[in-house]
């Protein structure tokens, strides 16, 4: 069913505030919720940390005092959206447990958003962005069966997503420079474009914001490790995607597509969840999110003098989709595996020469030990790494169980395409 935003009457602005006991949700049960229903969540959480720092750095580059004070107004809306919705995580799930989410969240997000993706190129960039998310999900549910044995992945994944080998960790690590991707142009670009772009980007941030927080809490130095370099290549994506939306684009415009992703998100959730309660709250935002988006339109046509509805689709058709992407994740595998950017293209590492910055790169970042490597050898030694294959063997030959070979720095596309 096609839903208009512009067209729905929110809750007043000054109806919106809630007490601390309606914040202090009660969090769902971490043995029975729905794999999907954590991932929306996760999503959720990063999209409203998003909307509070962009209005935060919106409003220390704004001079007028009541444009100030209207983003002080909704922003402290968001700012408690973002603990109710956050507030859910249970305290008895641990960290590893909800970096699996993350993680869960990162690959069948990104996967749904590049299947619906109308621009070539920026179908590519959430592609390669998909293989490396892929892989730290492997890592960590490794590093799961290393410092709590008693736990699987599979339980947090429930199955829905395959957990094995993507873009080794370790070849992920590029020059700052090559990370910087062909930015859209925002009026010709297709609004689904905009869209995809600030949703993947805000959920790569949060996940980016996660582990630099808690990546130091773990007690074992190879866990410690592990969040460090996988926090890297999250700092990466946030680059990655970041690059592609139009640096042109005004304040309010920005603005404006911000309220109307969340309105689009909430939507698409409110619309799939199965938990009645978290159903009701997804509903209640997102009648917050339609004043959100009535009010920066407001301010886009008295200080700009533009109808957003010009910039805007006349309708929301399609849903952000929480579902299994299994076969396509595994067919990018096979095209994809041995690609590495340059710039803003992707090339196959094979294509760079040798004295290319990559590998310059390579040799700081990775001399004595990479971790994402040392747990799948650790995991191996005590009996065995973990993975999940329910569609059959891995689709690239040289990262099969049978006939795994030990990662290296050097030799990368023929080890792994053999």
């Amino acid at each position: 069913m096609a839903f208009n935003p512009l067209q729905e009457r929110g809750i007043p602005i000054e109806r919106q505030f809630r007490n601390w006991s309606e914040l202090n949700v009660k969090p769902y049960d971490k043995e029975t919720v729905h794999p999907y229903s954590r991932c929306r969540g996760i999503v959720m959480n990063g999209i409203e940390v998003e909307a509070v720092m962009f209005s935060h750095t919106m409003a220390r580059h704004t001079a007028d005092p009541k444009v100030k004070q209207q983003l002080a107004l909704v922003r402290r809306a968001e700012a408690q959206q973002q603990k109710a919705i956050n507030w859910l995580i249970p305290g008895n799930e641990s960290t590893l447990e909800v970096t699996i989410g993350y993680e869960q969240v990162a690959v069948d997000l990104t996967a749904w958003v590049a299947q619906h993706e109308p621009d070539a190129y920026l179908k590519q960039v959430y592609e390669f962005g998909l293989l490396e998310d892929f892989d730290h999900l492997y890592r960590y549910a490794n590093l799961m069966g290393l410092i709590e044995s008693d736990k699987k992945a599979e339980k947090i994944v429930g199955a829905l997503t395959e957990i094995m080998p993507g873009r080794p960790t370790i070849f992920e690590h590029r020059d700052p420079r090559d990370e910087i991707r062909r930015p859209m142009t925002a009026l010709a670009a297709d609004p689904q474009s905009i869209l995809n772009a600030l949703t993947v980007m805000a959920a790569e941030q949060q996940t980016m914001n996660f582990y630099m927080t808690i990546g130091n809490r773990p007690q074992e130095m190879l866990a410690r490790g592990l969040y460090a370099e996988i926090a890297e290549i999250e700092e990466q994506h946030v680059s990655h995607y970041e690059s592609i939306l139009d640096p042109t684009a005004s304040w309010l415009t920005n603005l404006v597509m911000h309220e109307y992703n969340e309105c689009w998100l909430y939507w698409s959730f409110m619309e799939q969840e199965p938990d009645p309660r978290v159903k009701a709250l997804y509903e209640l935002h997102l009648n917050m999110e339609i004043e959100h988006l009535r009010l920066a339109c407001e301010m886009m046509k008295q200080i700009e003098k533009r109808d957003p509805a010009e910039m805007l689709p006349k309708s929301l058709e399609q849903p952000l989709l929480f579902q299994e992407n299994k076969d396509y994740v595994r067919q990018v595998l096979k095209d994809q595996i041995d690609l590495t950017s340059k710039e803003e293209k992707f090339v196959p590492i094979s294509d760079l020469p040798d004295d290319h910055r990559y590998f310059a790169y390579q040799q700081v970042v990775n001399e004595g030990g990479v971790p994402s490597e040392q747990v799948i050898e650790q995991a191996r030694a005590d009996g065995g790494e973990y993975r999940l294959e329910t569609e059959g063997p891995h689709p690239t030959p040289g990262l099969r169980r049978d006939g795994e070979r030990k990662n290296a720095t050097t030799g990368y596309a023929s080890r792994l395409v053999a």
